[in-house]
């Protein structure tokens, strides 16, 4: 086998590996502590990954020169805005599962590609070409669908849609590894979550209950190791192909709502979601486009 192939074979995995965990096993996971306070969950889940990411830190032969990033006053603020970001779009994440409204979930990480495209718009001035404007228009079609329907904005949707979107603008603007920025983040959000578990331990089993327990603990690795697998997964395949295989996270989630969770489907979040799909198979057009305009100007003329 051509190392190229096998390289690209490894790299569907990690990324298949990670895509699985966001998209079924962590929704399973998270219903299974729905009796749990969303707030108390993402408190356990932030400061159980520290020592998974320190432990990966240590593996990568970093975990020693990660702390000088903490004297730089402007990574740190950058990074703290990221951690508030993510932490709110985790917040919202295991509400949405919790609360029984994964489907609104799943809409807000098909939507997200197109956020994207949209905060590059107005944020980094990079102006969308027709199939992507078509894709926005189409994605918003869906939204006042959905909003029509509910008698208000879908905020779940919405909140998780561009919390990632921006974290995601953020995160290329902090000059930090993949790893050593999730590492950063965690220990910024660490002392507000500690505040937040001892708010709650009166309501809380955690220590009490071994089931509970266990699996408080088990959300640091179930947070940390899809984005390690994510990030090895990224470096070994194309843009294009991590664009395409994002979707499975959002298809996994809308499946596992309506047929894991029983959640209600009607007829007008089917056109809403119709208009998504839609917009996505543009987007993955307008992407494809793209990556072979790209490979045409890289092409020796004359071959």
């Amino acid at each position: 086998m051509p190392a190229a192939d096998a390289g690209s074979n490894k790299g569907f995995a990690y990324a298949l590996g990670a895509f699985a965990i966001w998209g079924l096993i962590l929704p399973i996971y998270m219903k299974l502590l729905d009796h749990v306070s969303p707030f108390e969950i993402v408190a356990h889940r932030i400061l159980w990954a520290i020592p998974v990411a320190m432990l990966i830190l240590w593996w990568q032969g970093v975990l020693g020169t990660v702390w000088r990033h903490f004297a730089n006053v402007r990574t740190v603020a950058l990074a703290a805005l990221a951690a508030t970001l993510i932490s709110v779009n985790w917040g919202t994440y295991v509400y949405a599962i919790v609360s029984g409204q994964a489907l609104d979930a799943a809409l807000g990480y098909y939507i997200n590609p197109l956020v994207n495209i949209l905060l590059g718009a107005i944020v980094l001035g990079e102006r969308p070409n027709r199939p992507q404007s078509f894709a926005i228009g189409l994605a918003t079609v869906a939204v006042v669908i959905l909003t029509v329907r509910a008698g208000g904005l879908p905020w779940i949707s919405l909140t998780l849609a561009f919390s990632f979107g921006v974290y995601g603008l953020l995160r290329k603007m902090v000059p930090v590894g993949a790893s050593e920025g999730f590492f950063l983040e965690v220990m910024i959000l660490a002392l507000p979550s500690a505040v937040v578990l001892v708010a709650m331990a009166g309501e809380s089993r955690f220590l009490h209950d071994g089931v509970e327990t266990a699996l408080l603990i088990g959300t640091g690795p179930l947070t940390a190791i899809p984005l390690i697998l994510f990030a090895t997964g990224a470096r070994l395949l194309h843009y294009s192909t991590i664009g395409v295989l994002q979707y499975m996270v959002p298809t996994l989630l809308f499946l596992g709502a309506i047929f894991l969770f029983g959640e209600p489907f009607d007829i007008w979040q089917l056109v809403a979601f119709g208009f998504i799909w839609a917009a996505l198979a543009l987007y993955t057009f307008a992407l494809f486009q793209k990556g072979r305009a790209a490979r045409r100007a890289l092409r020796p003329q004359g071959l």
